[in-house]
């Protein structure tokens, strides 16, 4: 896995259409079972809510999660996600994507940073953030892909496999 996906780790060749991936200093192999990792991984606003949770042994889904995060800024030309610190950052992925409980995230309520008694945040609309050149929008299944990319939930996430078969990648 990755760990720091962000627009200046991606090098595109613009001659070939060929996208590389960049600087590898904070990446690890996948080991099974999962071990624990450091939370001090992935430029804070391409980090995944289960890092900014305290969750340790997190997975590949950390890194779609940054490349949904990375989707999101080309669709709409800034950040969807900015805050300054972890906390920060934390309560604007909920003001987009509702605060987690038990429901819609199991065992969120374990996770050391997760706190009851954080605001409930309610979800917003995507699509009428996400400008295109349809009148109404970006296309419906580009949100759709934006939406399983950025689920708050690691274990609901698309894979990157699924992702690049995604009907709005082919």
């Amino acid at each position: 896995m990755h760990r720091d996906l962000k627009p200046a780790n991606l090098l595109l060749d613009c001659h070939t259409n060929t996208l590389k991936l960049a600087d590898f200093g904070m990446a690890r192999a996948i080991q099974i079972p999962i071990r624990a990792y450091s939370h001090e991984v992935v430029t804070l606003v391409y980090r995944a809510p289960e890092i900014l949770l305290g969750l340790q042994n997190y997975s590949l889904p950390v890194d779609v999660w940054s490349a949904g995060c990375i989707f999101a800024e080309l669709l709409r030309g800034e950040l969807l996600f900015s805050g300054s610190s972890q906390i920060s950052h934390i309560f604007g992925i909920f003001r987009w994507l509702s605060t987690p409980n038990e429901e819609s995230w199991s065992r969120v309520c374990s996770l050391s940073h997760f706190q009851l008694i954080f605001p409930y945040l309610f979800f917003q609309d995507l699509q009428t953030e996400f400008p295109g050149a349809d009148p109404d929008g970006i296309d419906p299944d580009g949100i759709d892909l934006l939406s399983r990319m950025l689920q708050l939930d690691p274990s609901r996430r698309i894979t990157a496999k699924e992702a690049l078969s995604h009907r709005y990648c082919i």
